[in-house]
């Protein structure tokens, strides 16, 4: 059993215990490398130890494990025995006092279909689904580029180009929450909301901390109240469609409809802002691969693709195994974490020749950016057509583009990899 917190020194009796250290489930990510590089750790991690067991102080149950190669990546997105039902793993159910309520929310009952099983994963999808058909994502485009434009237009006017704040914030943002229903004028508190929230997510301060557990009670709030507005007077966006749904046929509990709009609002936004900030950098980082753009817009797609495996938005998730599982003999115990890196499974070199060089025309490119098999990203259209508008604009208007300096700062969480800022030259 896991040992539980300790009283604070000289605490005893009836006196309230100290809080409990949080429980940082990120911090494998965080020592293999800084966040400005974590690859060459990776790589390290790859070849040395591919299966590596993580040390979990004070608890002798099934531990964790990093898996860090394609080949063990992408048999644990798709192997059911590999859960994503947090819950099911001792190490997560005997810590959570230690969890950020945030994440204790999710671990105990406010359910998204990200972090449950067929069938209620299979049942909840069915619905959202609805909303991301090809159809639907392909008519998105013309508003995509309306709003790329004027953004663009601001930061031009301005005279200063932050690109984060400019463009990959707010595009991703206004898109999705326009399809959920929030309206324009809520736009900016939301996408505050969602951003403390992400940054909270293995932030090392407490403070960061608090402020996440204080945005995720504000947003959850706030999508409590536009779920009830909806069921006095529906309208045509999304939440409306999943109260009518709730309604009809009982597809979605109050539970999960909330949980799927917040995933939706948050997770529709921010992975979005990171393929577009962590792309734009590695293309000015390596000037002739952002040139061969600019002067063959047709590559698009596949740079699109490339930059989604080089520097993903999304480092890692977590799996819970259901059984014994053996990989090169090595035996993962039921009730085990598994730790499965994306980032590095995006750069072994069995998959991808030369996987640290930048090729916007790399063919074949089996990344795993968005996932694979039940759990396979299904917000991946939208996201791709947002980052093909965005870069489909820069390299047309700004093909001189360019970095005011190098010295990209990073958020503190490594699984949601992004910039917090990035300054460029429009000349």
């Amino acid at each position: 059993m896991a040992s539980q917190a300790s009283p604070a020194p000289g605490e005893s009796g009836p006196h309230p215990q100290a809080e409990a250290e949080p429980f940082d489930l990120l911090l494998p990510l965080r020592s293999t490398g800084n966040l400005e590089n974590p690859y060459p750790a990776y790589a390290l991690i790859r070849t040395v130890r591919p299966l590596l067991e993580l040390p979990v102080p004070d608890f002798d149950g099934p531990g964790a494990w990093l898996l860090t190669r394609y080949r063990d990546v992408h048999h644990a997105l798709r192997d059911p025995r590999f859960s994503v039902e947090r819950i099911r793993a001792p190490l997560i159910r005997e810590n959570l006092e230690r969890l950020p309520d945030f994440l204790r929310q999710s671990a105990q009952g406010l359910r998204s279909m990200l972090i449950v099983d067929p069938p209620d994963h299979t049942r909840m999808r069915k619905l959202v689904n609805k909303a991301f058909t090809p159809k639907r994502i392909a008519a998105l485009r013309p508003h995509i580029e309306e709003i790329v434009g004027q953004l663009l237009d601001a930061a031009l006017e301005a005279g200063r180009f932050d690109l984060i704040h400019d463009l990959a914030e707010p595009l991703p943002a206004v898109v999705i929450a326009e399809l959920l229903g929030v309206p324009p004028e809520d736009h900016r508190q939301f996408r505050e909301w969602s951003s403390q929230l992400i940054a909270g997510i293995g932030a090392p301060s407490a403070a960061a901390r608090d402020t996440a557990s204080s945005a995720s009670r504000n947003l959850l709030g706030y999508l409590a109240d536009t779920v009830a507005a909806r069921r006095r007077e529906p309208r045509d966006d999304l939440i409306s469609a999943m109260v009518h749904a709730q309604e009809e046929s009982d597809v979605l509990s109050d539970d999960e409809l909330l949980a799927t709009s917040n995933l939706l609002l948050v997770a529709g936004h921010e992975t979005t802002t990171n393929l577009i900030g962590n792309g734009t950098l590695a293309l000015l980082r390596e000037p002739d691969e952002w040139r061969r753009l600019c002067a063959d817009p047709s590559l698009l797609p596949s740079a699109i693709e490339e930059l989604l495996r080089f520097d993903g938005p999304v480092q890692a998730t977590v799996r819970v195994l259901l059984e014994d599982v053996e990989i090169d003999g090595h035996v993962l115990p039921k009730g085990g974490l598994a730790l499965v890196n994306i980032g590095s499974a995006n750069r072994d070199p069995e998959v991808f020749p030369e996987p640290d060089r930048l090729d916007v025309g790399r063919d074949p490119n089996p990344h795993l950016a968005f996932g694979f098999g039940t759990h396979f990203c299904m917000g991946a259209p939208l996201a791709r057509l947002e980052a093909e508008v965005a870069f489909q604009a820069l390299t047309k208007r700004f093909p001189d583009l360019a970095l005011l300096g190098d010295d990209a700062q990073y958020r503190p969480n490594p699984v949601l990899r992004g910039l917090e800022r990035l300054e460029l030259s429009l000349a």
